[in-house]
């Protein structure tokens, strides 16, 4: 890569904070540097909520930052950045209007003539392989079909830089497939009309398969926790081993809390996650229970690699990690080095009885979930028994979102009833201890 290449994009210091109903404020992004040439593309990596796409929307002058600075060519951003284009996960299509017409939209923006217009846009329904559908309905297209008239849309302004918002996550993975081949075939033949792509995924070997180079965004602020070349030519084959040990090693940057502080070969996950205001996932006990059966049965027998564990069961790494991490935190697995592994107590869950597993998975909760501990020490110490969960999910929105607060409750809530610790009262908004509750086992 030439060393003098033209600097299209700088991001000093950048932060990007909201207000929150108490007045405090919420920071998405802090910290953020990034420089971006030109003949590069550039993969964001990170974790739900890391603030990639805050990023983009930042990049494209859609929104300003809080703090620091954005230089586009050179100059500072303010507004909508020209020579900026960019393509959205849902195919963002207007269908009342023609491919054509929907391609052109962004040519009719810039008052580009009509003869022009149809020329340039032909071109680049041409270029993407829709040639011959110009006058077709997006009800007429499959998913991927679709997903390349919002890829013309975006070419057939001729960018500086193409910004994608996870463009192939909505469709299959065969026409995923597909797309991403033909556009990596069109950047190495240089016939796409962009200088630099700028690409948010959560898919791993997907980033690894397109970028030269992989920023990894660490959470709560998103800041990059660390940069990493892709140095393998293209076309790049998944199954060499260089690929595959590249791919691990992303994965061990990412299994962990805290990247940018911690040594990931020493870092505590279950001390990092193990705290009361911690955010916890969408996660039922029928899906923990499911995946620890599936690593103790062949072929795992005990212990997978991540990727191929992900690769096995079709699920993308913001589908897999909270799984792992929250059942490290129960005590159930351990996670180090991009694998995963059942513990002599996970194991002996998946070979008890039902009361057996209600047992063991109430010692847990109790002993590793804080918050589940105070709740159920507030109702053992009322005369009712019985406790609000607005007060919880107040005190849980000092330290996140109120969606984050919400979902934890709401997990809270399943875990414990499963457990037989306590219960919910929906109507009343209420946790209560029932009968049997009071007579629980709490060691």
């Amino acid at each position: 890569m030439n060393q003098k290449q033209d600097i299209l994009l700088q991001i000093k210091n950048c932060q990007k904070s909201y207000k929150k109903d108490n007045n405090s404020e919420l920071v998405v992004l802090d910290n953020v540097n990034l420089t971006l040439k030109q003949g590069e593309i550039v993969g964001l990596l990170g974790r739900s909520g890391s603030g990639k796409s805050t990023l983009l929307r930042i990049i494209a002058g859609l929104t300003p930052p809080s703090k620091g600075e954005v230089k586009w060519k050179n100059q500072l951003l303010s507004g909508p950045a020209k020579d900026v284009a960019m393509v959205f996960q849902s195919f963002a299509l207007f269908p009342w209007l023609t491919v054509q017409d929907n391609v052109q939209l962004g040519l009719e923006a810039k008052n580009t003539p009509r003869k022009n217009m149809e020329q340039l846009s032909e071109e680049a329904i041409d270029l993407i392989g829709l040639g011959g559908y110009e006058k077709a309905y997006p009800k007429e297209l499959s998913g991927g079909m679709r997903q390349r008239v919002g890829l013309a849309r975006a070419l057939v302004v001729h960018p500086d830089l193409l910004l994608m918002d996870e463009p192939f996550s909505a469709l299959d993975v065969l026409t995923a497939e597909n797309l991403r081949t033909d556009l990596i075939e069109l950047w190495v033949e240089k016939k796409l009309p962009v200088k630099s792509i700028l690409i948010v995924t959560h898919s791993i070997e997907e980033a690894v398969l397109m970028c030269d180079r992989l920023l990894i965004f660490s959470s709560n602020p998103g800041t990059i926790a660390h940069e990493l070349e892709v140095t393998f030519p293209h076309p790049r084959n998944r199954e060499d081993p260089a690929f595959r040990q590249f791919v691990d090693r992303i994965y061990i940057l990412m299994t962990h809390r805290d990247p940018i502080n911690v040594d990931p070969n020493n870092i505590d996950m279950k001390q990092a996650v193990n705290n009361r205001y911690a955010a916890l996932p969408r996660m039922s006990m029928n899906l923990m229970i499911g995946m620890m059966e599936t690593l103790y049965t062949e072929p795992y027998c005990g212990k997978a690699d991540l990727p191929q564990l992900a690769k096995s069961l079709q699920m993308e790494l913001d589908d897999l990690l909270p799984i792992g991490e929250t059942l490290q935190m129960l005590e159930f697995a351990d996670m180090a080095e991009g694998d995963i592994r059942l513990t002599e107590l996970g194991k002996k869950l998946v070979n008890s009885e039902l009361e057996e597993r209600k047992d063991i998975f109430r010692k847990s909760l109790i002993k590793n979930v804080s918050l589940i501990r105070s709740i159920r020490s507030i109702l053992d110490e009322r005369p009712n028994h019985r406790a609000s969960a607005e007060r919880f999910r107040d005190e849980l929105t000092d330290t996140m979102s109120p969606n984050s607060a919400r979902q934890t409750l709401l997990t809270i809530i399943g875990w414990v009833r499963y457990a037989e610790i306590f219960d919910f009262d929906e109507e009343t908004d209420q946790f209560f201890l029932d009968e049997d509750d009071k007579n629980i086992d709490k060691s």
